[in-house]
Protein backbone atom coordinates (compact mmCIF):
# COMPACT_ATOMS: atom_id res chain seq x y z
CA UNK A 1 0.00 0.00 0.00
CA UNK A 2 1.00 3.41 -0.74
CA UNK A 3 3.01 5.40 1.98
CA UNK A 4 2.93 2.11 4.32
CA UNK A 5 5.29 2.19 7.22
CA UNK A 6 7.76 -0.32 5.38
CA UNK A 7 7.92 1.90 2.46
CA UNK A 8 11.20 2.66 3.64
CA UNK A 9 13.28 4.53 0.93
CA UNK A 10 14.74 1.78 -1.24
CA UNK A 11 14.72 -0.38 2.06
CA UNK A 12 12.09 -3.14 1.29
CA UNK A 13 12.03 -5.25 4.93
CA UNK A 14 10.27 -4.50 7.91
CA UNK A 15 13.72 -2.79 9.34
CA UNK A 16 12.88 0.37 8.67
CA UNK A 17 9.79 0.13 10.07
CA UNK A 18 10.54 -0.97 13.39
CA UNK A 19 13.61 1.50 13.51
CA UNK A 20 10.33 4.44 12.72
CA UNK A 21 7.82 2.71 15.66
CA UNK A 22 10.87 2.27 18.28
CA UNK A 23 11.57 6.09 17.49
CA UNK A 24 8.13 6.81 17.73
CA UNK A 25 8.25 5.14 21.61
CA UNK A 26 11.20 7.47 22.35
CA UNK A 27 8.45 10.52 21.94
CA UNK A 28 5.97 8.50 24.03
CA UNK A 29 8.28 8.19 26.79
CA UNK A 30 9.89 11.80 26.72
CA UNK A 31 5.07 12.62 26.36
CA UNK A 32 5.15 10.22 29.97
CA UNK A 33 7.88 12.13 31.65
CA UNK A 34 7.19 16.05 30.74
CA UNK A 35 3.26 14.97 31.55
CA UNK A 36 4.02 13.37 34.78
CA UNK A 37 6.32 16.26 36.02
CA UNK A 38 3.68 18.68 34.93
CA UNK A 39 0.69 16.76 37.21
CA UNK A 40 3.19 16.68 39.95
CA UNK A 41 4.19 19.83 40.51
CA UNK A 42 1.70 20.95 42.93
CA UNK A 43 2.34 17.74 45.26
CA UNK A 44 6.56 19.23 44.94
CA UNK A 45 5.12 23.10 45.85
CA UNK A 46 2.86 21.84 48.54
CA UNK A 47 6.00 19.24 49.59
CA UNK A 48 9.00 21.42 49.30
CA UNK A 49 7.11 25.04 49.66
CA UNK A 50 8.34 25.98 45.63
CA UNK A 51 6.86 29.45 44.48
CA UNK A 52 5.74 29.11 40.88
CA UNK A 53 8.81 30.56 39.58
CA UNK A 54 10.73 28.44 41.30
CA UNK A 55 8.82 25.23 39.78
CA UNK A 56 9.43 26.94 36.17
CA UNK A 57 13.17 26.79 36.95
CA UNK A 58 12.46 23.00 37.64
CA UNK A 59 10.56 22.69 34.57
CA UNK A 60 13.37 24.35 32.46
CA UNK A 61 15.44 22.16 33.14
CA UNK A 62 13.41 19.98 31.68
CA UNK A 63 13.80 21.01 28.42
CA UNK A 64 16.87 23.40 28.08
CA UNK A 65 19.25 20.09 28.11
CA UNK A 66 16.86 18.59 25.13
CA UNK A 67 18.12 21.43 22.95
CA UNK A 68 21.31 21.69 23.97
CA UNK A 69 22.07 17.85 23.79
CA UNK A 70 19.98 17.78 20.15
CA UNK A 71 22.05 20.53 18.98
CA UNK A 72 25.58 18.82 20.15
CA UNK A 73 24.68 15.67 18.86
CA UNK A 74 24.11 16.65 15.76
CA UNK A 75 27.23 17.25 14.74
CA UNK A 76 28.33 14.25 14.95
CA UNK A 77 24.73 12.00 14.97
CA UNK A 78 26.68 10.11 12.04
CA UNK A 79 30.25 9.89 12.97
CA UNK A 80 28.99 8.38 16.76
CA UNK A 81 26.02 6.54 15.02
CA UNK A 82 22.78 6.58 15.84
CA UNK A 83 22.96 3.38 17.43
CA UNK A 84 25.75 4.70 20.06
CA UNK A 85 23.66 7.61 20.42
CA UNK A 86 20.39 5.87 21.22
CA UNK A 87 22.28 3.54 23.92
CA UNK A 88 23.22 6.90 25.33
CA UNK A 89 19.79 7.74 24.97
CA UNK A 90 18.71 4.91 27.17
CA UNK A 91 21.35 5.59 29.85
CA UNK A 92 20.01 8.77 30.69
CA UNK A 93 16.37 8.11 31.04
CA UNK A 94 17.14 5.54 33.69
CA UNK A 95 19.63 7.95 35.42
CA UNK A 96 17.52 10.74 35.69
CA UNK A 97 14.49 8.67 37.41
CA UNK A 98 17.42 7.49 40.06
CA UNK A 99 18.32 10.99 40.50
CA UNK A 100 14.88 12.84 41.02
CA UNK A 101 14.02 9.91 42.97
CA UNK A 102 16.65 11.06 45.74
CA UNK A 103 14.60 14.49 46.33
CA UNK A 104 12.79 13.25 49.31
CA UNK A 105 15.80 11.96 51.50
CA UNK A 106 17.79 14.98 50.02
CA UNK A 107 14.68 17.63 51.62
CA UNK A 108 14.65 15.71 55.23
CA UNK A 109 18.38 16.01 54.94
CA UNK A 110 19.80 19.01 53.17
CA UNK A 111 16.75 21.12 52.64
CA UNK A 112 14.65 23.12 50.50
CA UNK A 113 17.61 24.35 47.97
CA UNK A 114 19.69 21.40 47.66
CA UNK A 115 16.18 19.62 46.79
CA UNK A 116 15.60 21.87 44.19
CA UNK A 117 19.28 21.37 42.59
CA UNK A 118 18.37 17.29 42.66
CA UNK A 119 14.92 18.08 41.01
CA UNK A 120 16.28 20.54 38.44
CA UNK A 121 19.18 17.88 37.77
CA UNK A 122 16.90 14.91 37.52
CA UNK A 123 14.60 16.58 35.26
CA UNK A 124 18.09 18.28 33.28
CA UNK A 125 19.13 14.67 32.86
CA UNK A 126 15.14 13.70 31.41
CA UNK A 127 15.67 16.79 28.68
CA UNK A 128 19.35 15.41 27.57
CA UNK A 129 17.90 12.06 27.21
CA UNK A 130 15.21 13.10 24.84
CA UNK A 131 17.63 15.60 22.74
CA UNK A 132 19.83 12.64 22.60
CA UNK A 133 16.85 10.63 21.26
CA UNK A 134 15.65 13.62 19.26
CA UNK A 135 19.29 14.15 17.71
CA UNK A 136 18.98 11.09 15.53
CA UNK A 137 14.78 10.00 15.18
CA UNK A 138 14.40 13.56 13.01
CA UNK A 139 17.31 13.08 10.60
CA UNK A 140 16.48 9.05 10.54
CA UNK A 141 13.06 9.76 9.73
CA UNK A 142 13.50 12.51 7.30
CA UNK A 143 15.98 9.40 5.85
CA UNK A 144 13.75 6.54 5.76
CA UNK A 145 10.66 8.77 3.94
CA UNK A 146 12.56 11.37 1.65
CA UNK A 147 9.44 11.45 -0.57
CA UNK A 148 6.97 12.67 2.35
CA UNK A 149 8.70 14.29 4.91
CA UNK A 150 6.31 16.56 6.54
CA UNK A 151 4.08 13.67 6.92
CA UNK A 152 6.16 11.22 8.06
CA UNK A 153 7.55 13.62 10.79
CA UNK A 154 3.93 14.51 12.17
CA UNK A 155 3.20 10.67 12.45
CA UNK A 156 6.40 10.52 14.33
CA UNK A 157 5.56 13.32 16.70
CA UNK A 158 2.09 11.53 17.37
CA UNK A 159 3.99 10.44 19.57
CA UNK A 160 4.65 13.48 21.86
CA UNK A 161 1.10 14.10 22.60
CA UNK A 162 0.31 10.45 22.94
CA UNK A 163 2.78 10.03 25.80
CA UNK A 164 1.22 13.29 27.11
CA UNK A 165 -2.01 11.14 27.24
CA UNK A 166 -0.94 8.39 28.51
CA UNK A 167 1.31 10.72 31.22
CA UNK A 168 -2.25 12.31 32.22
CA UNK A 169 -4.26 9.45 32.50
CA UNK A 170 -1.52 7.67 34.44
CA UNK A 171 -1.63 10.99 36.61
CA UNK A 172 -5.68 10.49 37.43
CA UNK A 173 -5.25 6.61 38.52
CA UNK A 174 -2.41 7.60 40.58
CA UNK A 175 -4.31 10.31 42.27
CA UNK A 176 -7.42 8.24 42.52
CA UNK A 177 -5.60 6.11 44.00
CA UNK A 178 -3.23 7.94 46.29
CA UNK A 179 0.01 7.17 44.94
CA UNK A 180 2.82 8.98 45.53
CA UNK A 181 4.69 11.19 43.01
CA UNK A 182 7.98 8.91 43.29
CA UNK A 183 5.52 5.85 41.73
CA UNK A 184 4.45 8.26 38.78
CA UNK A 185 7.96 9.63 38.42
CA UNK A 186 9.31 6.28 37.57
CA UNK A 187 6.50 5.35 35.19
CA UNK A 188 8.60 6.32 31.41
CA UNK A 189 10.72 3.80 32.67
CA UNK A 190 8.19 1.25 30.58
CA UNK A 191 8.20 2.73 26.84
CA UNK A 192 12.14 3.35 27.78
CA UNK A 193 12.60 -0.31 27.84
CA UNK A 194 10.35 -0.98 25.46
CA UNK A 195 11.96 1.77 22.41
CA UNK A 196 15.93 0.20 24.14
CA UNK A 197 14.87 -3.27 23.06
CA UNK A 198 13.13 -2.86 19.68
CA UNK A 199 16.55 -0.71 18.68
CA UNK A 200 18.65 -3.35 20.23
CA UNK A 201 20.74 -5.02 17.66
CA UNK A 202 19.21 -2.78 14.46
CA UNK A 203 21.05 -1.70 11.56
CA UNK A 204 20.50 2.10 11.47
CA UNK A 205 20.78 4.18 8.10
CA UNK A 206 23.07 7.28 7.71
CA UNK A 207 21.31 10.94 7.26
CA UNK A 208 19.93 11.94 4.07
CA UNK A 209 22.95 14.25 3.27
CA UNK A 210 25.60 12.08 4.64
CA UNK A 211 23.78 9.40 2.38
CA UNK A 212 24.19 11.65 -0.66
CA UNK A 213 28.00 12.45 0.11
CA UNK A 214 27.87 15.94 1.41
CA UNK A 215 30.35 16.89 4.24
CA UNK A 216 30.01 18.13 7.34
CA UNK A 217 31.45 21.78 6.44
CA UNK A 218 28.71 22.15 3.86
CA UNK A 219 26.13 20.89 6.59
CA UNK A 220 27.37 23.81 8.75
CA UNK A 221 27.58 26.17 6.01
CA UNK A 222 23.76 25.72 5.75
CA UNK A 223 23.28 26.73 9.43
CA UNK A 224 25.99 29.55 8.90
CA UNK A 225 27.15 32.17 11.13
CA UNK A 226 23.13 33.72 10.62
CA UNK A 227 21.85 30.38 12.32
CA UNK A 228 24.69 29.97 14.63
CA UNK A 229 24.44 33.61 16.14
CA UNK A 230 20.40 32.90 16.57
CA UNK A 231 21.46 29.81 18.64
CA UNK A 232 24.27 31.38 20.68
CA UNK A 233 22.60 34.12 21.29
CA UNK A 234 20.13 32.22 23.76
CA UNK A 235 22.92 29.82 25.01
CA UNK A 236 24.38 33.53 25.89
CA UNK A 237 21.64 34.59 27.87
CA UNK A 238 21.17 31.21 29.90
CA UNK A 239 24.94 30.87 30.61
CA UNK A 240 24.01 34.73 32.06
CA UNK A 241 21.37 33.27 34.24
CA UNK A 242 23.28 30.21 35.53
CA UNK A 243 26.88 31.21 35.97
CA UNK A 244 26.27 33.51 39.30
CA UNK A 245 24.49 30.05 40.62
CA UNK A 246 27.88 28.81 40.06
CA UNK A 247 29.70 31.65 41.20
CA UNK A 248 31.07 32.51 37.94
CA UNK A 249 30.26 36.26 37.03
CA UNK A 250 27.17 36.32 34.36
CA UNK A 251 29.10 38.40 31.66
CA UNK A 252 31.04 35.28 30.86
CA UNK A 253 28.61 33.76 29.28
CA UNK A 254 27.93 36.25 26.78
CA UNK A 255 31.68 35.80 26.33
CA UNK A 256 31.08 32.21 25.75
CA UNK A 257 28.41 32.65 23.22
CA UNK A 258 30.78 35.05 21.02
CA UNK A 259 34.00 32.37 21.41
CA UNK A 260 31.49 29.33 19.82
CA UNK A 261 30.04 32.04 17.40
CA UNK A 262 34.02 32.47 15.99
CA UNK A 263 34.86 28.85 16.22
CA UNK A 264 31.60 27.78 14.28
CA UNK A 265 33.02 30.47 11.87
CA UNK A 266 36.09 29.03 11.75
CA UNK A 267 35.23 25.98 11.27
CA UNK A 268 32.56 27.43 7.82
CA UNK A 269 35.20 29.86 6.46
CA UNK A 270 33.27 32.25 8.24
CA UNK A 271 29.69 31.72 6.10
CA UNK A 272 26.80 33.67 6.32
CA UNK A 273 24.36 31.50 5.73
CA UNK A 274 20.83 31.56 4.27
CA UNK A 275 18.32 34.25 6.17
CA UNK A 276 15.34 32.33 5.47
CA UNK A 277 17.17 29.62 8.07
CA UNK A 278 17.84 31.87 10.75
CA UNK A 279 14.61 33.19 10.91
CA UNK A 280 12.83 29.59 11.23
CA UNK A 281 14.96 29.11 14.00
CA UNK A 282 13.43 32.59 15.50
CA UNK A 283 10.37 31.01 14.70
CA UNK A 284 10.84 27.38 15.73
CA UNK A 285 12.17 29.67 19.50
CA UNK A 286 8.43 31.07 19.64
CA UNK A 287 7.03 27.67 18.84
CA UNK A 288 9.14 26.36 21.71
CA UNK A 289 8.13 29.00 23.99
CA UNK A 290 3.85 28.71 23.37
CA UNK A 291 3.65 24.81 22.75
CA UNK A 292 5.75 23.05 25.44
CA UNK A 293 6.02 26.20 28.04
CA UNK A 294 2.54 26.33 27.97
CA UNK A 295 1.89 22.79 28.21
CA UNK A 296 4.16 23.09 31.25
CA UNK A 297 1.67 25.00 32.92
CA UNK A 298 -1.47 24.53 31.04
CA UNK A 299 -3.01 21.87 33.13
CA UNK A 300 -1.95 23.91 36.45
CA UNK A 301 -3.63 26.73 34.75
CA UNK A 302 -6.76 25.48 33.40
CA UNK A 303 -7.34 23.33 36.70
CA UNK A 304 -7.49 26.67 38.97
CA UNK A 305 -9.90 28.34 36.25
CA UNK A 306 -11.83 25.04 36.59
CA UNK A 307 -11.45 25.05 40.40
CA UNK A 308 -10.20 21.98 40.02
CA UNK A 309 -6.92 20.51 39.50
CA UNK A 310 -8.49 17.11 37.87
CA UNK A 311 -10.31 18.88 35.22
CA UNK A 312 -7.59 20.99 34.15
CA UNK A 313 -5.53 17.55 33.38
CA UNK A 314 -8.99 16.31 31.62
CA UNK A 315 -8.44 19.71 29.43
CA UNK A 316 -4.97 18.38 28.46
CA UNK A 317 -5.65 15.01 28.08
CA UNK A 318 -8.77 16.50 25.66
CA UNK A 319 -6.00 18.77 24.07
CA UNK A 320 -3.26 15.96 23.44
CA UNK A 321 -5.72 13.86 22.14
CA UNK A 322 -6.85 16.09 19.32
CA UNK A 323 -3.16 16.71 18.79
CA UNK A 324 -2.32 13.39 18.52
CA UNK A 325 -4.85 12.26 16.15
CA UNK A 326 -4.71 15.17 13.75
CA UNK A 327 -1.17 14.53 13.34
CA UNK A 328 -1.89 11.36 11.25
CA UNK A 329 -3.41 14.06 8.86
CA UNK A 330 -1.01 16.05 8.25
CA UNK A 331 0.28 14.77 4.81
CA UNK A 332 -3.44 15.48 2.81
CA UNK A 333 -3.64 18.73 5.18
CA UNK A 334 -0.82 19.97 3.46
CA UNK A 335 -1.16 18.72 -0.07
CA UNK A 336 -4.19 21.48 -0.47
CA UNK A 337 -2.92 24.54 1.66
CA UNK A 338 1.24 24.17 1.67
CA UNK A 339 3.53 23.64 4.86
CA UNK A 340 3.49 27.31 5.19
CA UNK A 341 -0.23 28.02 4.88
CA UNK A 342 -0.85 25.57 7.52
CA UNK A 343 1.72 27.07 10.18
CA UNK A 344 0.10 30.13 9.21
CA UNK A 345 -3.46 29.35 10.11
CA UNK A 346 -2.09 27.35 13.34
CA UNK A 347 -0.19 30.41 14.69
CA UNK A 348 -3.34 32.36 14.43
CA UNK A 349 -5.84 29.78 16.28
CA UNK A 350 -3.03 29.19 19.06
CA UNK A 351 -3.11 33.46 19.55
CA UNK A 352 -7.01 33.41 19.50
CA UNK A 353 -7.35 30.05 21.72
CA UNK A 354 -5.16 31.41 24.82
CA UNK A 355 -6.49 34.88 24.22
CA UNK A 356 -10.03 33.03 24.93
CA UNK A 357 -8.69 31.02 27.55
CA UNK A 358 -6.82 34.03 29.43
CA UNK A 359 -10.78 35.90 29.28
CA UNK A 360 -12.75 32.47 30.07
CA UNK A 361 -14.50 32.09 33.72
CA UNK A 362 -17.26 29.49 32.76
CA UNK A 363 -16.29 25.80 32.37
CA UNK A 364 -17.95 25.69 28.49
CA UNK A 365 -15.81 28.70 27.60
CA UNK A 366 -12.77 27.27 28.93
CA UNK A 367 -13.36 23.74 26.92
CA UNK A 368 -14.37 26.00 23.50
CA UNK A 369 -10.95 27.93 23.98
CA UNK A 370 -8.99 25.06 25.03
CA UNK A 371 -9.70 22.73 21.76
CA UNK A 372 -9.08 26.15 19.43
CA UNK A 373 -5.54 26.03 21.06
CA UNK A 374 -5.29 22.71 21.07
CA UNK A 375 -6.23 22.96 17.56
CA UNK A 376 -3.43 25.96 16.77
CA UNK A 377 -0.79 24.26 18.57
CA UNK A 378 -0.93 20.31 16.83
CA UNK A 379 0.70 21.01 13.73
CA UNK A 380 3.55 23.50 14.50
CA UNK A 381 6.31 21.48 15.72
CA UNK A 382 6.88 18.60 13.39
CA UNK A 383 5.64 21.11 10.22
CA UNK A 384 8.37 23.18 10.99
CA UNK A 385 10.99 20.20 10.79
CA UNK A 386 9.70 19.10 7.55
CA UNK A 387 9.93 22.63 6.25
CA UNK A 388 13.34 23.09 6.92
CA UNK A 389 14.35 19.61 6.11
CA UNK A 390 12.43 20.12 2.41
CA UNK A 391 14.64 23.51 1.89
CA UNK A 392 17.94 22.87 3.41
CA UNK A 393 18.50 18.95 2.61
CA UNK A 394 22.62 19.74 2.54
CA UNK A 395 22.23 19.97 6.42
CA UNK A 396 20.99 16.89 7.30
CA UNK A 397 20.62 16.16 10.73
CA UNK A 398 22.61 19.35 11.42
CA UNK A 399 19.64 21.60 10.41
CA UNK A 400 17.31 19.82 11.81
CA UNK A 401 18.93 19.63 15.15
CA UNK A 402 19.43 23.16 14.84
CA UNK A 403 15.33 24.36 14.95
CA UNK A 404 14.75 21.26 17.15
CA UNK A 405 17.39 22.54 19.58
CA UNK A 406 16.19 26.14 19.24
CA UNK A 407 12.56 25.21 20.04
CA UNK A 408 13.41 23.22 23.30
CA UNK A 409 16.57 25.70 24.52
CA UNK A 410 13.79 28.31 24.05
CA UNK A 411 11.17 26.56 25.89
CA UNK A 412 13.48 25.73 28.65
CA UNK A 413 15.17 29.31 29.38
CA UNK A 414 12.29 31.12 28.03
CA UNK A 415 8.78 29.19 28.24
CA UNK A 416 8.61 27.45 31.21
CA UNK A 417 10.40 30.15 33.59
CA UNK A 418 8.82 32.89 32.21
CA UNK A 419 5.26 31.61 31.84
CA UNK A 420 6.01 30.99 35.61
CA UNK A 421 7.40 34.14 36.56
CA UNK A 422 4.62 36.07 34.40
CA UNK A 423 2.04 34.05 37.09
CA UNK A 424 4.07 35.34 39.87
CA UNK A 425 4.31 38.52 39.08
CA UNK A 426 0.26 39.19 38.15
CA UNK A 427 -0.91 37.16 41.30
CA UNK A 428 1.72 38.88 43.83
CA UNK A 429 0.41 42.38 41.83
CA UNK A 430 -3.06 41.22 42.30
CA UNK A 431 -2.96 40.12 46.02
CA UNK A 432 -1.17 43.19 46.97
CA UNK A 433 -3.67 45.27 45.69
CA UNK A 434 -6.17 43.45 47.04
CA UNK A 435 -5.14 42.88 51.06
CA UNK A 436 -1.53 43.89 51.90
CA UNK A 437 -1.76 41.58 54.69
CA UNK A 438 -2.44 38.31 53.01
CA UNK A 439 0.30 39.22 50.76
CA UNK A 440 2.61 39.92 53.66
CA UNK A 441 1.68 36.34 54.78
CA UNK A 442 1.72 34.27 52.35
CA UNK A 443 4.51 35.69 50.05
CA UNK A 444 7.71 33.48 49.35
CA UNK A 445 10.79 34.20 51.71
CA UNK A 446 13.33 35.45 48.32
CA UNK A 447 12.56 37.21 45.28
CA UNK A 448 12.79 35.78 41.23
CA UNK A 449 13.62 37.77 38.40
CA UNK A 450 13.34 36.93 34.87
CA UNK A 451 15.71 38.40 31.93
CA UNK A 452 15.42 42.11 32.84
CA UNK A 453 11.88 42.17 34.31
CA UNK A 454 12.37 43.15 37.38
CA UNK A 455 12.48 40.57 40.22
CA UNK A 456 9.39 39.52 42.25
CA UNK A 457 8.20 37.70 45.63
CA UNK A 458 5.60 35.54 44.56
CA UNK A 459 3.47 33.66 46.74
CA UNK A 460 4.43 30.69 48.73
CA UNK A 461 3.38 27.18 47.04
CA UNK A 462 3.55 25.36 50.39
CA UNK A 463 1.96 27.87 52.12
CA UNK A 464 -1.14 28.68 49.92
CA UNK A 465 -1.68 24.29 49.32
CA UNK A 466 -2.06 24.92 53.44
CA UNK A 467 -4.81 27.39 52.82
CA UNK A 468 -6.23 26.10 49.29
CA UNK A 469 -6.05 21.87 50.10
CA UNK A 470 -7.14 19.98 47.07
CA UNK A 471 -10.63 18.55 48.18
CA UNK A 472 -9.38 19.20 51.71
CA UNK A 473 -9.55 21.24 54.88
CA UNK A 474 -7.20 24.12 55.46
CA UNK A 475 -4.14 22.80 57.12
CA UNK A 476 -4.60 19.07 55.85
CA UNK A 477 -1.34 19.01 53.70
CA UNK A 478 0.64 20.12 56.40
CA UNK A 479 -1.09 17.33 58.99
CA UNK A 480 -0.49 14.90 56.30
CA UNK A 481 2.97 15.81 56.02
CA UNK A 482 3.48 15.65 59.92
CA UNK A 483 2.34 12.25 60.06
CA UNK A 484 4.30 10.97 57.19
CA UNK A 485 7.08 12.47 59.48
CA UNK A 486 6.01 10.88 62.42
CA UNK A 487 5.61 7.24 60.94
CA UNK A 488 8.64 7.17 58.70
CA UNK A 489 10.04 7.30 63.08
CA UNK A 490 11.68 10.82 62.46
CA UNK A 491 10.83 14.47 64.45
CA UNK A 492 9.10 16.87 62.86
CA UNK A 493 12.45 19.45 64.27
CA UNK A 494 14.29 16.84 61.58
CA UNK A 495 12.93 19.14 58.60
CA UNK A 496 13.51 22.11 59.60
CA UNK A 497 11.48 23.97 56.86
CA UNK A 498 8.71 21.65 58.01
CA UNK A 499 8.71 22.75 61.25
CA UNK A 500 9.09 26.29 60.32
CA UNK A 501 5.76 25.87 57.77
CA UNK A 502 3.87 24.68 61.25
CA UNK A 503 4.97 27.47 63.11
CA UNK A 504 3.84 29.77 60.22
CA UNK A 505 0.60 28.15 60.48
CA UNK A 506 -0.46 28.01 63.73
CA UNK A 507 0.64 31.71 64.42
CA UNK A 508 -0.34 33.61 60.86
CA UNK A 509 -2.10 30.99 58.68
CA UNK A 510 -4.74 29.38 60.66
CA UNK A 511 -6.45 32.10 62.81
CA UNK A 512 -6.52 34.55 59.64
CA UNK A 513 -8.17 31.40 57.22
CA UNK A 514 -11.45 33.30 56.52
CA UNK A 515 -9.92 36.51 56.23
CA UNK A 516 -6.85 35.20 53.17
CA UNK A 517 -9.00 32.62 51.48
CA UNK A 518 -10.65 34.75 49.19
CA UNK A 519 -8.20 37.15 48.10
CA UNK A 520 -5.27 34.23 48.05
CA UNK A 521 -7.45 32.04 45.40
CA UNK A 522 -8.75 35.21 43.39
CA UNK A 523 -4.79 36.18 43.08
CA UNK A 524 -3.76 32.71 41.88
CA UNK A 525 -6.45 33.05 39.75
CA UNK A 526 -5.72 36.43 37.89
CA UNK A 527 -2.06 35.19 37.80
CA UNK A 528 -2.79 32.34 35.86
CA UNK A 529 -5.34 34.18 33.34
CA UNK A 530 -2.94 36.84 32.35
CA UNK A 531 -0.05 34.77 31.82
CA UNK A 532 -2.32 33.14 29.25
CA UNK A 533 -3.02 35.94 27.95
CA UNK A 534 0.76 37.26 27.55
CA UNK A 535 1.81 34.30 26.27
CA UNK A 536 -1.04 34.59 23.11
CA UNK A 537 1.29 37.48 21.74
CA UNK A 538 4.04 34.88 21.02
CA UNK A 539 1.91 33.23 18.37
CA UNK A 540 0.81 36.00 16.66
CA UNK A 541 4.04 37.28 16.23
CA UNK A 542 4.68 33.84 14.95
CA UNK A 543 1.67 34.24 12.31
CA UNK A 544 3.60 37.77 11.14
CA UNK A 545 6.72 35.68 10.22
CA UNK A 546 4.61 32.89 8.58
CA UNK A 547 3.32 35.53 6.33
CA UNK A 548 6.05 36.88 5.54
CA UNK A 549 7.62 33.88 4.40
CA UNK A 550 4.00 32.90 2.57
CA UNK A 551 4.44 36.08 0.43
CA UNK A 552 8.04 35.40 0.15
CA UNK A 553 7.15 31.91 -2.06
CA UNK A 554 4.15 33.17 -3.62
CA UNK A 555 6.32 35.83 -5.18
CA UNK A 556 8.94 33.41 -6.38
CA UNK A 557 6.58 31.09 -7.82
CA UNK A 558 5.27 28.89 -4.82
CA UNK A 559 6.84 27.03 -2.45
CA UNK A 560 8.79 23.58 -3.33
CA UNK A 561 10.93 21.05 -1.60
CA UNK A 562 14.58 20.95 -2.33
CA UNK A 563 15.68 17.44 -3.80
CA UNK A 564 18.99 16.39 -3.03
CA UNK A 565 20.38 13.67 -5.22
CA UNK A 566 22.98 10.97 -3.75
CA UNK A 567 26.34 10.88 -5.57
CA UNK A 568 27.42 7.65 -4.11
CA UNK A 569 26.04 4.82 -2.08
CA UNK A 570 23.15 4.48 -4.28
CA UNK A 571 22.30 0.88 -4.38
CA UNK A 572 22.87 0.05 -0.41
CA UNK A 573 20.25 0.20 2.18
CA UNK A 574 18.19 3.01 3.13
CA UNK A 575 19.76 4.72 -0.09
CA UNK A 576 22.96 5.49 2.15
CA UNK A 577 24.55 2.74 3.86
CA UNK A 578 23.91 1.62 7.40
CA UNK A 579 26.02 1.51 10.52
CA UNK A 580 26.21 -1.48 12.76
CA UNK A 581 24.47 -2.93 15.35
CA UNK A 582 23.54 -1.45 18.74
CA UNK A 583 26.24 -2.61 21.27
Amino acid sequence: MKGSIDDVSSEGSSTGGRLFWASFLTLIAAGIGFSVRSAILVDWSAQFGFTQGELGGITGGGLVGFGLTIIFFSFFADLVGYGRLMTIAFLLHVASVVVTLAAAPIYASLGKDATYQCLYWGALLFSLANGTCEAVINPLTATLYPKNKTHWLNILHAGWPGGLILGALLGLVFKWRNVSWETQIASYLLPTLAYGGLMLGQRFPHSEAKAAGVPLATMLKEVGLLGAGVIVALLGLWLHDLLPGLGIPGLVGPVIAIVLLVVFGMFTQFAIGHWMLAMLLVIHGLVGYVELGTDSWIANITGTILENPQYGLMLFIWTSGLMFALRFFAGPIVHHISPLGLLLASAILGAVGLTLLGRSDGAIMVIVAATIYGFGKTFLWPTMLGVVSERFPKGGAMTLGAVGGMGMLSAGILGGPGIGYKQDYFASSTLKESSTEAYSRYQASSERAFLFFPAVKGLDGAKVANLLPDGGQPGDPLKNDIAALVKSGRKLEDVKELAALKEWWDKEGAPNVEKDKGPVKAARLAGGKMALQWTALVPALMAIGYLILVVYFRSQGGYTAQVLTAHKAEDEKFSGGVEGPVE
